[in-house]
């Protein structure tokens, strides 16, 4: 008689959501914004790459640039067990891996009540691991670039690239205000003197930070939380929105990140909404990351976006 095995049943796993959330909640009530951190050795920092070079988008840059700084990873390049070992490496024993998300959908054919057939889309949200190229042995050598010094900048230095990148979004941007911020009555910007600023990058990285503010007007990005007033709650999703997408523009356009001096008056209103809402911090990077495409479709010769999996965009969004 063939012997039976009973298997034990498993503990639930912690629904993505929540998995993702806690951990984004536990950076910030150490006082720390985990998107605002020196990534890489040379203090500029770049989105994390999957194993073929392509970037990351949307909630997997936060969650791999966390893991990147508290580690001190010096490669962006992340790999699965099975893509390293495909490369002929191997995952050094006792390494833990890192949580990154994949957004997809099922199609279901289904009878409605009249006895028509209707397709249903049903979303979904899954977690899987991957490991950092510096947990990796026996990588090509492409996996570990080399990090090179920051060059010194000047407070009063501007610089050409990103003041060209943030005139071609036609943006009205007028400097001599006594702080930074975006008009959504008016639709402008305001910014101080760019004297003022500690550093040529502190200056770009306040603006990106308003210009995906500026996004979100009726006539670009359309983008309401339904804020009423300062500090509630709609208030508080926008500005995690702004500070997401200034990070991810800052990866883009190679800036290291300035922290502004009002950062820190928003951390406790981003816990109180990420733990009152577990999908919140994927809805702020999905519309953070199509700021962010928005602003770089306004560039000369920009392509239109690819249909390239952009994360857990569909359903946090």
């Amino acid at each position: 008689m063939a012997k039976t095995t009973k298997r034990t049943p498993e503990a639930p796993r912690a629904d993505v959501y929540e998995r993702v959330t806690a951990q984004i909640v536990a950076a910030l009530e150490t006082g720390a914004r985990p998107w605002m951190k020196p990534w890489a050795g040379n203090g500029v920092p770049t989105r994390p790459l999957r194993q073929n070079g392509v970037p990351y988008r949307g909630i997997n840059t936060v969650l791999l640039w966390m893991e990147t700084a508290a580690k001190g990873y010096g490669s962006p390049f992340w790999l699965t067990y099975k893509q390293a070992d495909a490369l002929g490496a191997h995952v050094r024993k006792g390494e833990k891996s890192a949580l990154v998300v994949y957004a997809g959908a099922i199609e279901r054919t289904e009878q409605a009540e009249s006895g028509e057939e209707i397709e249903r889309r049903i979303p979904f949200m899954k977690g899987y691991s991957v490991f950092n190229a510096e947990q990796i042995e026996g990588l090509p050598a492409h996996y570990h670039p080399a990090v090179s010094a920051r060059p010194s900048l000047s407070d009063a230095e501007r610089l050409p690239q990103v003041d060209a990148f943030f005139a071609a979004t036609g943006a009205e941007i007028r400097e001599g205000a006594r702080g930074a911020f975006y008009s959504p009555t008016e639709d402008y910007i305001g910014m101080p003197p760019f004297g003022a600023f500690v550093s040529a990058e502190a200056h770009a990285t306040t603006l990106g930070h308003e210009c995906v503010h500026w996004t979100r007007h009726a006539t670009r990005l359309n983008r309401d939380f339904g804020r009423k007033s300062w500090g509630d709650e709609g208030y508080a999703r926008e500005e995690l929105v702004a500070e997401l997408g200034s990070a991810y523009l800052a990866a883009d356009l190679g800036l290291a990140i300035e922290p502004r001096e009002d950062h820190a008056a928003y951390i406790s209103s981003w816990i109180k909404v990420l733990k009152n809402d577990k999908r919140a911090i994927f809805q702020a990077a999905s519309y953070a990351e199509k700021a962010v495409a928005f602003l770089h479709g306004l560039q000369p010769g920009a392509a239109e976006p690819d249909a390239e999996e952009i994360d857990a965009q569909q359903i946090a969004a």
